[in-house]
């Protein structure tokens, strides 16, 4: 595959790539150092088990689930982790599914009075590459630690379901700038297969072990296939991601336009009985909701997504998606 411009080391953030570094017996020591790095001291990792079960989520999409596993934790404890790489398409609401069923699949068929519901700590890692977390504003977190609290004054209300989520385009740091070992694995993720070695900053066992494993130079010839098809195909997946954005981007941008300067001369006309300023608000608020509707109305026409799909990507609710789809309805059945 000649059209790949090879680099030293393999892009560890390719499905092959991070299960060749982090998905053998052999070096799930690897994972370990990862995982407790992501715990940060909550939870400490002494032991993992690679679930046969692979692939917990839906299997026709692009990048699933990597890793179930079920950890031994130093003080004897057992927990669940799944580690995904999934789009950005209703990840919320995806991460929730998963890890509902993780946790119903622990339930016995028979006997659940002396089980008792002793379900076990069940945890979803999701490595974002390439996107950003849904609805965070400009907030510019490259990890994002959550469990269920209260809403009134966040105390824990349970702690033995958790996601974290790695963004990694938000982790910006330069080697020099390297704190910890989670910077510091962030940082070989995000950055391996640009690298040229291992420099001082990383200079550690473990990271030597992960830079040796991860030379392309080592690859047998079938590895060094599969890798590159894992490549493309991330890169593919990038592009398609990318095309969808710059045109939801564009749409978004001509839809607003027009709502707004329909909504604006409508506001005018209410403003010669209503006042200037009232009449302006009117017209701006009108302008946003018509441009939300054209939003939904072009991408209801593609027919590509589904009903939470579009409420998300146009950040409204999916009451009001469903509005504008049985509107056209009925003006498409006139």
């Amino acid at each position: 595959m000649s059209e790949f411009k090879q680099s030293k080391y393999i892009d560890i953030t390719t499905d092959y790539g991070f299960k060749k570094v982090f998905g053998s017996d052999t070096n799930k020591d690897l994972l370990i150092a990862f995982l407790n790095e992501l715990f940060r001291g909550r939870k400490v990792i002494a032991d993992l088990y690679y679930n046969k079960n692979e692939h917990v989520g839906d299997t026709e999409d692009i990048g699933t689930v990597i890793f179930d596993l079920t950890c031994t934790a130093d003080n004897g404890e057992r927990f669940i982790i799944e580690v995904q790489r999934t789009a950005q398409i209703n990840l919320k609401k995806r991460m929730l599914y998963y890890s509902s069923k993780l946790i119903a699949d622990q339930a016995p068929k028979g006997n659940r009075r002396a089980w008792n519901y002793a379900i076990s700590e069940v945890y979803i890692i999701v490595l974002m590459d390439g996107f950003t977390m849904p609805d965070v504003g400009a907030e510019k977190c490259f990890l994002h630690d959550i469990c269920l609290c209260y809403r009134d004054h966040g105390k824990i209300f349970y702690d033995d379901l958790g996601f974290i989520y790695i963004e990694l385009v938000n982790f910006v740091k330069a080697e020099a700038e390297l704190d910890n070992d989670l910077d510091r694995w962030l940082y070989i993720l995000k950055n391996m297969s640009s690298l040229k070695g291992l420099s001082k900053y990383l200079r550690k066992p473990i990271f030597e072990k992960l830079f040796q494993l991860a030379e392309y130079s080592k690859l047998k010839p079938e590895e060094r296939e599969m890798y590159n098809v894992s490549l493309k195909n991330k890169w593919d997946a990038e592009s398609i991601r990318s095309s969808q954005e710059e045109f939801l981007k564009r749409a978004r941008e001509k839809a607003m336009a027009e709502g707004k300067a329909e909504g604006k001369a409508e506001g005018k006309a209410e403003g010669i009985v209503q006042g200037k300023a009232q009449g302006e608000a009117i017209g701006k608020a009108k302008g946003i909701a018509e441009g939300k509707a054209k939003v939904i109305k072009n991408l209801l026409s593609l027919d590509k997504f589904s009903i939470s799909d579009i409420a998300e990507l146009a950040n409204v609710t999916v009451e009001f998606v469903k509005q504008i789809e049985a509107e056209e309805k009925d003006t498409k059945g006139k």
